[in-house]
């Protein structure tokens, strides 16, 4: 297997060509180094670029969350996984530097683009500014899920970057989900038009890549960003040029996941070596 290169590419055609002058992309997220890798791609293309970045949620709130669905048991074994994760992540910066050489992608802030900050993407700020910028497309990256209310508002067409196969591996860390289910095959990430479902808009892009190794749920949403810049920029071209085409995707079953608990996830890893 090789290691961390890209394989396959599910695209149809040439990158669709530069904006015309004037039509401007929003980007929306939460921050943080994979949305500005996608960012960076997004602004070389496409230069009347404006960022939005909302507060993420506070984790008290994710936590009930999680727990209303799941249990508690189950949201603090998941909650546990998520710190494991985040304190590890130092331990895996060797293996993210190359994988950032490999791809020739900035995680760096670009401080020529214009950022603008807000509490929710679900509020009312979110909408005046929409309607005050005026974009063509709205590009969505790590942020939260926007209410239908929202949604309605908007006057261009929303794209997300999923790291993950649509619609087999919908929710979170579909990498890693893709590699315990046997299914590496699908270990790749989807631009898809946004509707009011957890990744269930229509497919655009996908790309398909192998991971190395050396990767772990501390790189496979590095690598998969990485890998996804150019369905990142075909997917606003094509809605920027009005040529948006839906793809027809394998007769997959449709599933939303989410973290592993922390005794699942050492489980498989001791196990099986997939961390």
């Amino acid at each position: 297997m090789n290691e961390g290169t890209l394989e396959r590419q599910q695209t149809a055609g040439a990158p669709p060509a530069p904006a015309a002058t004037g039509q401007r992309v929003v980007v929306l997220t939460q921050g943080g180094p994979n949305p500005e890798i996608l960012i960076n791609a997004l602004k070389r293309h496409f230069p009347d670029l404006v960022v939005i970045e909302e507060r993420p949620e506070s984790k008290r709130l994710i936590l009930r969350r999680k727990a209303r669905r799941t249990g508690w048991p189950k949201a603090l074994g998941q909650l546990a996984t998520m710190a494991v994760s985040k304190f590890g992540k130092p331990l895996a910066r060797r293996r993210a530097d190359e994988i950032i050489r490999q791809y020739h992608v900035d995680p760096r802030p670009d401080p020529s683009i214009l950022r603008i900050r807000i509490d929710s993407a679900n509020g009312p700020k979110f909408r005046q500014l929409l309607s005050e910028l005026a974009p063509a497309v709205l590009f969505l990256v790590s942020c939260r899920i926007l209410k239908p209310a929202t949604l309605r508002a908007i006057r261009c067409p929303v794209l997300n970057f999923h790291a993950g196969i649509n619609p087999a591996y919908r929710g979170q860390h579909g990498g890693y989900w893709a590699r315990v289910m046997d299914d590496e095959e699908n270990f790749g990430a989807t631009v898809h038009l946004v509707d009011a479902g957890v990744d269930t808009g229509d497919v655009l892009y996908q790309v398909r890549v192998t991971p190395s190794r050396k990767d772990s749920m501390h790189t496979y949403p590095l690598l998969l960003t990485a890998a996804g810049t150019g369905i990142a920029v075909r997917g606003v071209g094509a809605a920027l040029s009005g040529k948006l085409r839906r793809q027809k995707t394998t007769k997959q079953r449709s599933r939303q996941w989410t973290h592993p608990t922390i005794w699942r996830w050492f489980w498989i890893g001791i196990s099986r070596g997939i961390w």
